[in-house]
């Protein structure tokens, strides 16, 4: 579904840059087609570049307060705004109308099987980045689309149950590690809830609204309604969904999560809507909402985190051995 919207979306992008150099050559009277397509083209960017500035601005309104630690200057904050607006181009226009994928298998893996569980109104294209990255730390891994994409968030439950089931049964693994980005993440704490966390040595999140975002009013879907945070004169409050998420989830499942996240993520927020009490919260700056799956230093975390749980998993095994 998503790779059919995102193509339709691309091609109408396409034609509305033909149009406007149609307009140019004949209001502005520009004779070279080159220079009338690429006026059409930079529009068109243009266009796209306010639409991630407006989430910024949105964002801006609910956000939460930001740790001295982690506040950015205007060098900074460009870099920002220029990394999130690359990252949503790359997988609005590429990765996911023509990257997606269902399994990489590597041989000599050297880690626990990770499933990748992408986030709202995505697909398993925009782990292309990720996809790479783990590759090179040999790392099998699989991914999963969330269908339908404007469903509720339990139904993507059984979807995440079937994969790891399936990724377990392929790599001979009993536990694999799960990497979730955005909505993925609470889709995920839904398949702990559903089918407990036998199966799962590591939920690693990236930008998750565990206690919903602002500007989930603005989507389309039960998901999004699943994932709001409603701003009252006085205080914050998440959605009934994830009030019930979050009063039948144990301590023990808590501390198999770790939640990343990004003080200036511009669709998260308030941002501090990450972090997940009981969990290991890792809290960084100047990295936006899609650019947490695409950022070097967010993937090096992640890469150590599935080593270090890895490690973990295998000390049992060892022990038994000894023994």
């Amino acid at each position: 579904m998503i790779v059919r919207i995102t193509r339709l979306l691309l091609l109408f992008q396409l034609l509305a840059a033909a149009v406007l150099a149609v307009i140019a050559m004949r209001l502005f009277h520009i004779d070279n087609g080159f220079l009338a397509s690429l006026y059409g083209l930079i529009v068109v960017v243009l266009v796209r570049m306010a639409i991630t500035g407006n989430n910024f601005v949105i964002a801006a309104r609910f956000r939460s307060n930001t740790p001295a630690r982690h506040r950015i200057g205007t060098w900074q904050a460009i870099r920002l705004f220029f990394g999130e607006f690359r990252a949503t181009m790359t997988a609005s226009s590429w990765t996911m109308p023509f990257r997606t994928f269902s399994k990489r298998t590597v041989a000599d893996a050297r880690s626990l099987p990770v499933l990748l569980v992408h986030g709202y109104g995505c697909n398993s294209g925009y782990w292309h980045s990720m996809s790479k990255t783990l590759c090179k730390a040999r790392v099998t891994h699989y991914a999963v689309d969330l269908e339908p994409v404007v469903g509720g968030i339990d139904e993507y439950s059984p979807l995440i149950q079937r994969a790891i089931e399936t990724l377990c049964r392929d790599t001979g693994s009993d536990q694999v590690i799960i990497i979730a980005h955005s909505m993925g993440g609470l889709a995920s704490r839904a398949y702990l809830r559903d089918y407990g966390s036998k199966r799962v040595a590591r939920l690693i999140t990236l930008g998750t609204p565990h206690h919903g975002t602002a500007l989930a009013h603005f989507g389309v879907g039960l998901n999004t309604q699943q994932m709001r945070w409603t701003v009252t004169a006085q205080e914050g409050v998440a959605s009934d969904w994830l009030l019930a998420l979050k009063a039948r989830e144990r301590p023990e499942v808590r501390r198999r999560i770790v939640s990343i996240y990004s003080h200036h993520d511009n669709i998260i927020s308030p941002q501090v809507s990450s972090h997940l009490d009981g969990a290991k919260n890792i809290e960084l700056g100047g990295v936006g909402h899609v650019a947490l799956g695409v950022d070097p230093d967010v993937q090096a975390l992640v890469i150590r985190e599935i080593r270090e749980t890895s490690a973990h998993a295998d000390e049992p095994a060892r022990a038994s051995l000894i023994s």
